[in-house]
């Protein structure tokens, strides 16, 4: 079964303390490359009364969201509970996490995008409750030090699903916008399992019929045409992806600087090395790859299918899935297992109408976060470097603004 062809959960019924499902049949999108309308009931009941809160750390917290894990009280399995202001700053986001629930209802048939189970809503919050990733951010093998970091052959697989992922997401439309290490989660660590991708807070919907020029998305992962104002595409994503591949394979972030106007700097000036200690055990086809993707011109990037072709991942004898794998010898994965009581799952039809009201000017929001962490560096590293190029990464204050749904989930 291919990651496109997992079966849909069943159509959910009224559940008592639940709203009713919108009554489009399918998505709409509105303004700005969001989408208005969703399918899933959204349940009035109090949260408590069917899941209970796991004891310990939260998996994610940003400024307008946290996410715990947290357990359904009937049948004892686990999921992430995404918690969201609806107000922040002052102004109603609730369309805002519409549109997120829009676009995981939409890749809801995708086995690489986390799934949703269901929706609940009280006067100040709405709360997603999602598939739990018990591997946790790919970013802590990003950081760790060279004897646990993510070996060539583990990044190939991985990179393979992330991009199965992103190929659906972009044949219907969709543009992640922050695809970094924080929003790929693993469904285990030991041993790595398969990733899912998270957080569609900075998503948005690409029509032919119009322009979106936006700037947003985590500084060190933004393409050039962000910082120029360009308009944004599928391609965009696609630098973001040559970035991660960077960090994966190295655990160096090629494009950070002391500074953001050095980040910058860095990215519109293609400051970037291929050379030095990280890469004396990296094969030249995984650097040729990156360098398919590290393009300024985005109508020169690789697409993700051409990046599915490319000759590193083609040679991998590695299976895309450790889910697949394992079931023939019997043993289950929670990434295949599929929820008999998620009644208020839905597919959404991928098609859109071509019918759109006028195309409204998108109000320019300006967002960024930085990398919280401290990535390996070898002692050569140190040296000083030819390029502005920092080696590690480090956290900065946001720039000017933060924009809703920048978190784990």
């Amino acid at each position: 079964m291919s990651p496109e062809e997992k079966p849909p959960p069943p159509q959910a019924g009224r559940c008592r303390g639940a709203r009713p499902p919108q009554p489009q049949p399918q998505a709409q999108p509105r303004r700005g490359g969001l989408l208005s309308e969703i399918r899933t009931a959204i349940r009035s009941e109090p949260f408590h009364l069917r899941y209970r809160l796991s004891p310990g750390r939260e998996l994610g917290r940003g400024k307008f969201a946290v996410v715990k894990k947290c357990i359904q009280k009937d049948t004892e399995k686990e999921f992430a509970a995404k918690f969201m202001r609806k107000r922040r700053k002052g102004q109603d986001c609730r369309m805002e996490i519409i549109h997120e629930i829009a676009v995981l209802e939409l890749a809801q048939c995708n086995l690489w995008v986390i799934n949703l189970h269901e929706v609940y809503e009280t006067a100040t919050e709405m709360i997603l409750v999602l598939e739990y990733a018990a591997g946790g951010e790919i970013f802590d093998q990003c950081v760790a030090e060279r004897e646990e970091a993510f070996k060539e052959k583990d990044v190939k697989r991985l990179m393979k699903q992330i991009l199965e992922g992103v190929s659906f997401l972009h044949r219907n439309n969709v543009v992640h916008l922050d695809l970094k290490p924080q929003n790929i989660l693993l469904t285990s660590k030991s041993p790595l399992g398969d990733i899912k991708i998270v957080d569609f807070g900075l998503s948005r919907i690409m029509k032919s019929s119009e322009e979106l020029r936006e700037i947003m998305g985590t500084p060190e992962y933004v393409a050039p045409e962000i910082l120029s104002y360009d308009p944004i595409s599928t391609a965009t994503d696609m630098w973001s992806i040559g970035v991660l591949a960077y960090v994966m394979l190295t655990g160096i972030s090629p494009f950070l600087g002391d500074d953001k106007q050095e980040t910058f700097l860095n990215i519109s000036q293609m400051n970037v090395s291929y050379s030095g200690e990280d890469f004396d055990l990296i094969s030249e086809s995984a650097v040729d790859f990156i360098k398919t993707l590290l393009v300024k011109k985005p109508e020169e990037r690789a697409t993700a299918e051409e990046c599915l072709q490319h000759p590193w991942l083609e040679q991998s004898d590695e299976p895309i899935s450790r889910a697949w794998n394992e079931s023939a010898g019997g043993e289950s994965s929670n990434v295949t297992q599929q929820d008999a009581d998620s009644a208020s799952e839905k597919s959404v039809d991928v098609e859109k109408t071509e019918e759109e009201e006028s195309i409204v000017t998108e109000e320019l929001i300006v967002v960024a976060s930085y990398t919280l962490g401290q990535c390996r560096q070898s002692e050569k590293e140190k040296a000083t470097e030819q390029k502005a190029i920092s080696k590690r990464f480090k956290f900065e204050e946001p720039l000017l603004q933060e924009i809703p749904g920048e978190f784990i989930y």
